[in-house]
């Protein structure tokens, strides 16, 4: 009777954990039988490396740690943890060495055992096959898979995969007859306009139209008299939804599409459109159109139950980012456009600059303001009350909006956040040669800028100045290094998420502040050392890489993990929006399966060894 008794308690054990949760309950029920339970004293060794197991080891009570060859620290774990199973799946050694830092109870699975249990059970084997990261992987692929039906075509397609046929182009020195005879031939709404092997323009019905026919030209000019220069490209890998975006923005109807200067092909809001009638484009559309602040508020609105859908459509975060950053770049910029209709022209060029997750076209529900402008430098003392005004405007704008002001006050209408192009050189300089931890506080989010409007050669200007100084800036580096490295993942030291113990929320987690930026300063951190100029953090990790600033198999660790935290946070911030409560960054752990804590741990083991190899790689103990 009581043997009986501890096997069925070893049987709801397996079945509360993953990979042994997603077993039939009548394979969990014979497993027990099957194995032993082992004993190990606290600082002894579970598992050492360089062998080949012969029995998969899982922590039933108490602690292990696993350390590399080089000593380093790669995971603690309790209950539920598995030992020695990668190894055994791939006949390989040990690579790890597992130690009892408490004393412990493990239960032995038998490698023949295991062997009929990977043969049997894909989920399980695929477990085991992968490293760490491929497990992040598929965690995330099973939480999307067990939450809602897959993605829309629009949220899945790439845009090169609508390109049904080769580019149609005609020469530079084609006249505007000859022109209009090709689209008829191969009955087309447009055809390209080719300089040598260079995209020169675009010619189409409506330039036909309103360019030629309305306006009485001979049909005998050449083609670069009337037709579109320098037309709006995009990159035959990114979403077909951004393309959507882009041509409701722009008004535009046509889409050639380059791949390294060369054009690969063309598609049309028709083509577009036939994937399905988009929430996001929608909403795009209608923020254009507000006709006032009021308006644009009105419409931002709907951005909250959009992000909702996006997660019934199984959404990955790094799409679904994307699509909340097109939103609100949408409402900023339309704001921008009120305002200046309302002032006037403007004194002198400018450009509207956003930071931080918006840059990094990673903002998720909640976020507050974070904006700059960039004079030119031909800006007086007297021009500034025009600027002032503009950011005052959009900010309040983008307050009313459900954009809550900076509490670090990092907005254009903040006067230390607004100067000439030459004064944001001279202030980059400053932070450079002088970067106290406050400094590299204040100034990080700083490096993670895009352009949004006004006079994009300004902003341009500004990163390349940013991306010179910044790779010869080696102590700067290693002080924005100490900032990535000081912030710890919400894990203990023995085991166990650590969460807040009182307040509003008690139980809980940031997953932002905890791990998702942990890992965008990490990206950070390599991608400015290795001379990127882009503020994507999957985007500067595979710069890193290339750079060889960062493992090939840790930076696919680096990646998973911020997906897999990503997606815990948009279905979170999903179920807010649906209870219609504020979205917000903070998980109660109670709310997560086994398998969720299970990996979440492991996404923040992933983070830790990110930042061990950040200080190694820079001096961060001497300076933090």
């Amino acid at each position: 009777m009581a043997l009986d008794v501890e096997l069925a308690d070893l049987r709801d054990f397996l079945a509360e954990h993953p990979p042994f949760a997603w077993l039939p309950k009548t394979v969990q029920e014979a497993l027990p039988a099957r194995a032993s339970v082992v004993y190990r004293r606290r600082d002894s060794v579970v598992l050492p490396a360089g062998e080949v197991p012969t029995e998969l080891l899982v922590v039933r009570s108490g602690a292990v740690e696993v350390r590399d060859a080089a000593g380093h620290l790669v995971e603690r774990g309790a209950a539920g943890t598995c030992l020695g199973g990668t190894a055994l799946r791939n006949g390989a050694p040990q690579p790890t060495t597992a130690m009892a830092i408490e004393d412990s109870l493990l239960l032995a699975v038998p490698a023949d055992v295991f062997a009929t249990l990977c043969a049997d059970h894909p989920d399980l084997a695929a477990f085991f096959a992968a490293p760490l990261g491929g497990r992040l992987r598929s965690a995330v692929a099973r939480q999307r898979e067990d939450h809602e039906p897959p993605a829309g075509p629009v949220l899945r397609s790439r845009i090169g995969d609508l390109v049904r046929r080769p580019p149609v182009a005609v020469p530079l020195e084609a006249t505007v007859r000859a022109a209009a005879q090709r689209m008829t031939e191969e009955r087309i709404s447009s055809v390209l306009v080719t300089d040598g092997d260079r995209l020169a323009g675009i010619l189409t019905d409506r330039d036909l139209r309103g360019r030629v026919v309305a306006a009485g030209v001979d049909t005998g000019v050449s083609v670069a008299e009337v037709m579109t220069p320098d037309p709006i490209t995009a990159d035959p890998d990114a979403l077909a939804l951004e393309a959507m975006l882009e041509l409701v923005r722009r008004n535009i109807h046509h889409l050639p599409l380059l791949r390294q200067g060369r054009v690969v092909g063309m598609v049309t809001a028709t083509d577009l459109l036939r994937l399905e009638q988009a929430n996001p484009v929608h909403l795009v559309g209608d923020v254009a159109k507000a006709t006032d602040a009021a308006a644009v508020a009105e419409v931002a609105g709907r951005l909250a139950p959009l992000v909702e859908s996006l997660v019934r459509q199984g959404s990955t975060a790094h799409d679904a980012g994307r699509v909340v950053t097109t939103v609100g770049d949408a409402v900023e910029r339309r704001l921008i456009e009120l305002a200046e209709a309302e002032l006037g022209p403007p004194p002198v060029p400018y450009a509207w600059v956003t930071l931080g997750s918006r840059a990094r076209f990673e903002q998720a529900l909640g976020p507050d303001q974070d904006h700059a402008l960039v004079l030119h430098d031909d800006a007086t003392e007297a021009h500034d009350a025009w600027f002032a005004e503009l950011a005052d405007r959009v900010t309040l704008g983008l307050e009313r909006a459900g954009y809550p002001r900076c509490r670090g006050q990092k907005m254009a209408s903040n006067p230390r956040w607004r100067m000439t192009l030459a004064g944001w050189e001279r202030q980059v300089m400053r932070w450079l040669s002088a970067p106290t931890p406050d400094a590299v506080l204040e100034c990080s989010v700083f490096f993670d800028l895009r352009h949004l409007a006004g006079d994009a050669s300004l902003s341009e200007a500004l990163v390349e100045h940013q991306r010179t100084s910044v790779r010869g800036s080696p102590l700067f580096l290693a002080y924005l290094a100490g900032a990535a490295a000081r912030t710890h993942p919400p894990v203990g030291f023995f085991r166990g998420l650590v969460v807040e113990r009182s307040g509003d929320h008690r139980d809980s987690l940031d997953v932002k502040r905890g791990g998702l930026l942990i890992v965008s300063e990490v990206a950070r951190v390599h991608a400015l050392a290795a001379g990127s100029a882009r503020t994507n953090t999957l985007d500067r990790l595979e710069d890193a890489e290339s750079d060889g600033r960062l493992s090939s198999a840790l930076a696919a660790d680096l990646r998973d993990a911020w997906e897999f935290l990503g997606h815990l946070r948009l279905r979170h911030q999903a179920d807010l929006v649906r209870e219609g409560r504020v979205p917000d960054n903070w998980i109660a752990t109670d709310a997560l399966s086994s398998f969720e804590k299970q990996h979440l741990k492991a996404a923040f083991g992933v983070i830790r060894s990110a930042q061990s190899a950040l200080a190694m790689r820079y001096p961060v103990r001497a300076i933090t």
